[in-house]
């Protein structure tokens, strides 16, 4: 996820790109990236640039739809926006695609999130 928001922001994301956004060592980060390149989530070129490949896109994706969608409802709870973020990367990797299925239809249909012109990005 951190990956795709990254590449968001910036052209190239590297492994130091993570170091500073993540605030993990560098031989924690090192680790997960070559275990995320094993898993064929992730390819890095000559120059250490990090892309993902067309399922860590899809998997960094849906991951990053809960994000967004548990944020906003904990926001919409009276949680400060700061710690509602930190709430929702504790929560997306937890919950079950049930679980997240039934909390976007609940904010779909009470218009939870309207207000704000999103819509939450459907899961696949």
């Amino acid at each position: 996820e951190k990956i795709l928001m990254l590449s968001y922001e910036m052209k190239d994301v590297r492994s130091i790109d993570l170091v500073k956004k993540m605030g993990f060592s560098k031989p924690s980060i090192s680790v997960a990236v070559k275990n995320l390149e094993k898993a064929g989530k992730i390819t890095r070129d000559d120059n250490g640039y990090i892309t993902l490949t067309e399922t860590g896109r899809q998997i960094a994706e849906r991951i990053y739809a809960r994000h967004i969608l548990l944020t906003k409802l904990l926001v919409k709870l009276g949680i400060d926006e700061d710690e509602a973020v930190q709430e929702a990367c504790r929560i997306e990797h937890d919950i079950s695609q049930n679980t997240y299925e039934k909390l976007k239809k609940l904010a779909d249909d009470y218009h939870l999130l309207d207000e704000d012109g999103d819509k939450v990005k459907e899961s696949e």
